[in-house]
Order: structure tokens, then sequence, then C-alpha cells
């Protein structure tokens, strides 16, 4: 007689979009490479970023731009073999997406052969044809509005966005229409937590916040700002959880705690 063990439920994009509906907060933390990637699971997060932040925090580089397609492809390789619950989400490094042709070819990479369950790319209205064929391919797509560091240059710097009236029906539209061509995620990165709460109420994808406020259905942080070991100022969004918690495994658990009770982000962590 065998014994079977069971496995953990594996998370889905129809799980979060349940998450959504029913008001359960969702907590995801960016990893590259496998042993974080095996605390992080079990901690219970939900869904693991491979963020081209990995650039800045990991290779010590000034912006996100220099990560290639193949850098990507071997942190978000190691990090799958870390996970047995957690969503895989894999950025799509700067101009690795400029064409639909270009765009799926990338992508179906991360799914083939690191086992993603979706990418996140950045931009507006203008990527909704990229969207659109990556859906059409079955490929789940993370759009990302707000600060897009892929832009920084174009954008001045690391500034809140959305601020304006203007802008802020701009992103508002931008986001109904990346909804409507296939997206099946938000992510919204310092923008005005009321403008946050507008779109949120307003999609009914699930919207993951990063220095957006409490409202958004879910929270990400670079999980190197969460332990304190980032080079050089942590964001006024993020907060330091492992002072406290005293381990990795404990910060990552006071982590997903504080965004599922919704005590993460407080009212210092926002921007109006």
């Amino acid at each position: 007689m065998s014994i079977q063990t069971q496995q953990p439920q594996k998370v889905t994009v129809p799980g979060l979009q349940a998450q959504k509906q029913t008001g359960k907060k969702i907590a995801c933390l960016t990893a590259y490479d496998a042993s974080f990637a095996h605390i992080l699971d079990r901690a219970g997060i939900d869904a693991v970023l491979v963020g081209d932040s990995l650039g800045m925090v990991v290779q010590g580089r000034q912006t996100t731009l220099p990560v290639t397609v193949d850098e990507m492809l071997y942190h978000s390789k190691a990090v799958s073999r870390g996970l047995e619950r957690a969503m895989l989400i894999v950025d799509m490094p700067y101009l690795s997406y400029t064409t639909p042709k270009q765009a799926l070819a990338h992508a179906g990479r991360f799914m083939k052969q690191a086992n993603a369950q979706m990418v996140k790319l950045e931009g507006g209205a203008e990527q909704a044809e990229i969207v659109a064929s990556l859906a059409r391919n079955g490929i789940p797509v993370c759009a990302h509005l707000g600060l897009q560091p892929q832009r920084v240059h174009k954008l001045g710097g690391y500034h809140v966005q959305g601020r304006d009236q203007r802008a802020a029906e701009v992103m508002l539209e931008e986001a109904q229409q990346l909804e409507q061509a296939g997206a099946d995620m938000m992510l919204l990165e310092c923008v005005p937590q009321s403008l946050a709460a507008q779109i949120t109420a307003a999609l009914t994808i699930p919207v993951i916040g990063i220095g957006a406020g409490a409202a958004c259905d879910g929270q990400i942080l670079v999980l190197y700002d969460i332990l304190g070991i980032s080079i050089g100022r942590i964001p006024k969004f993020s907060q330091d959880f492992l002072t406290e918690a005293g381990s990795v495994a404990g910060a990552v658990e006071a982590y997903v705690a504080a965004v599922k009770s919704g005590t993460f982000p407080g009212k210092q962590h926002v921007f109006s």
C-alpha cells in the first residue's frame, strides 16, 4: 500500500481572479534564485516575480535597462526550481517586446524553458497589440503602469506618476484598454493611492500595487528591500521586515501576514 503525500495547491490565474472577487489580498515578492524562491514559497507568497530589478539589486547596475533575455531566462529557471505552489511571473526585459512577433518568441522561451505562468511588460495603450497577441497564444500577461523603470530616461528619473488630473485620466483609460486587450493582471507602481483605488475598482482583473496604496488587490515588493540588504536608499513604499523578524523566513512570513491583513502598506508607504 503506497502513501501519497498531498501536493500544495498551485496558484493559478483563475485562482488570483477569485482572490480579487472575494477580497482576499494577494501577496507577491521578487526572487532571483532557487533558495530564496523556496523560502518565499513555504512562507505563503502567492506569486513570485523574477524582476528585471535583478539588474540593480543583483548585478549592481544603475538601471534595469542592460538586463538581457538570456539573463532573465537563467534566473527564471533557477527560481522555478524553488517553487511548488506560488505562481511564477517573469519580466520581459527592455526592448524584448517591440513587436508582437518578437514578444511572442521571447515570452514563449520563458513559458517553455523556465515554466513561467505569466509574463510582465511595461507600457500603456501602445502595448495593447502586444498583449492581445500574447493572450491569443495562451500566454497570461501582467501589464505595468505608473512608474516604468524601463522608461526611466524618458521620465527623467524615478518619480510618482499620475498626480495631475489628465495624467490620471489617461492611466485609467490605458488600464481599461490593456484589460480589454487580454491582460490578466495589472501592476501599478508609484501612483497616488486615490488613483490606484479608482483603477482597482474599475478593472475586473487583479491589481497589484507597489507604492500604490492598500486599496489594490495585492502588493509586491523587491525581496532585497524587505530584508534591508538593497544597495542605497530603501524606497518610501517599502519596509524592512527582517530586523524585527530575526530571520529571512520570518521576514517573508511577516510580510505575507501584513499584506493579507491589510496592515501593509501603511500611511507612511503611500503617495497622495
